[in-house]
């Protein structure tokens, strides 16, 4: 059993996901060796070290998914733990959690810290798909088949928005809506959704307003995210800081990049270098070249996922399938479009690259259950050729 188990492993998948890991690694070290030393007064290598932690933990988490069948996450049981896990996470981060970059988004555990919003994207993910694979027959009734999920998403979203981690709440409602069409709601269906909940939008704008939130949500140093897109050199030495220096990074690398190790912006003028902007380092150092090899491999792994969903007859598997997929290619697309400027900085992470010990573990917890959707696909072809 275990011989036809592995022989039905998706290798290219996990060979891409080992190697992006290890080159992120190489990356965190060098995009992180000044800072840790001049910012925090660490060694040089200790946000590598740290990473390899996780990744290590990571793995084990891979390996541990993608041997659990898939189906027991459909169980209610299964379903209700999730609801009750995450929703106790972020409350809990309120109490206990530990506050970087104006955000109260993470509980402290020892010298691990983990981000409940992490957690949260694979729990939508899971619930999501549970559900409306159990209501395909009448998917397109909303207010019993899609109604009861919003309220939960509503809720996940409301609790991350307090944190405020607003990038994270626009991950999770993009994944959510990438579920929701794939789950087989009709045109019609989608349009009187897409109506009840621009409805609740502005019912929500005006609620903000009247209570006198407004400025609170929209606050001035928000609002300067989206004016430096335009001319970001205008306020480089003020809003605009960030995202001139990591434009001049990736203007600075052309084909080949300057060298590994070689980077001139890690030197204090780009300070995430080794979370937000480490792509931003990649193309300063290994040059266009490098940021393609990035994006191969992040693509790969995206684009296979959406090609193995539509093949995928089981509902539930699929839609795991569409749901971990979109969670990584939005992240990519978030992360690049803030580091380029083309949207404003939200401080998302590089899938599998960038620093970030709960973001890579709770991925390759991920991809095990990918895996395991996978293989399961594998043994009934693989069965139902030898019956034919």
């Amino acid at each position: 059993m275990l011989k036809k188990i592995l022989k039905a492993y998706d290798y290219p998948i996990f060979f891409t996901i080992i190697v992006l890991c290890l080159f992120g690694l190489m990356m965190v070290y060098s995009s992180s060796m000044i800072t840790a030393v001049a910012r925090y007064g660490v060694s040089a290598d200790f946000f590598f070290q740290r990473q390899k932690v996780a990744f290590i933990i990571g793995i084990a988490a891979m390996l541990i998914t993608m041997f659990i069948p898939y189906q027991l996450y459909k169980q209610p049981k299964f379903l209700a733990a999730i609801m009750a896990g995450t929703g106790f996470l972020l409350v809990l981060v309120f109490f206990v959690g530990h506050t970087a970059g104006n955000a109260q988004s993470w509980i402290e555990i020892g010298p691990f810290k983990l981000q409940p919003a992490e957690v949260a994207k694979l729990g939508v993910i899971i619930y999501l798909s549970a559900i409306y694979s159990k209501r395909q027959d009448r998917i397109d009734n909303i207010d019993k088949a899609v109604m009861p999920t919003m309220i939960f998403l509503g809720a996940i979203c409301f609790f991350i928005a307090l944190q405020p981690d607003y990038g994270n709440v626009v991950i999770i409602l993009m994944i959510a809506g990438m579920i929701l069409m794939s789950s087989g709601m009709s045109l019609k269906g989608l349009s009187k959704l897409g109506g009840v909940l621009v409805a609740a939008f502005v019912l929500i704008a005006i609620l903000v307003i009247i209570t006198g939130n407004f400025s609170t949500v929209v606050s001035e140093k928000r609002m300067s995210r989206f004016e430096v897109l335009s001319d970001p050199f205008k306020t480089e030495q003020n809003e605009g800081f960030h995202l001139a220096n990591s434009l001049l990074a990736i203007g600075s690398g052309g084909v080949k990049g300057l060298g590994l190790g070689q980077s001139i912006q890690k030197y204090g003028y780009l300070p995430e270098s080794h979370t937000d902007f480490i792509i931003s380092i990649i193309s300063e150092e290994l040059g266009f070249l490098g940021v393609a090899f990035v994006l191969a491999g992040l693509g790969f792994i995206v684009l296979r996922g959406f090609l193995l969903a539509a093949r995928c007859k089981d509902a539930f598997g699929s839609l795991l399938l569409i749901g971990i997929s979109s969670m990584i290619g939005i992240q990519v697309m978030i992360n690049l479009g803030g580091a380029t400027g083309l949207i404003p900085i939200t401080g998302i992470t590089l899938p599998f690259i960038s620093y970030g010990g709960s973001s890579l573990i709770l991925l390759l917890g991920s991809m095990g259950i990918y895996q395991n959707v996978v293989m399961k696909m594998n043994l009934k072809k693989r069965n139902q050729e030898q019956i034919d």
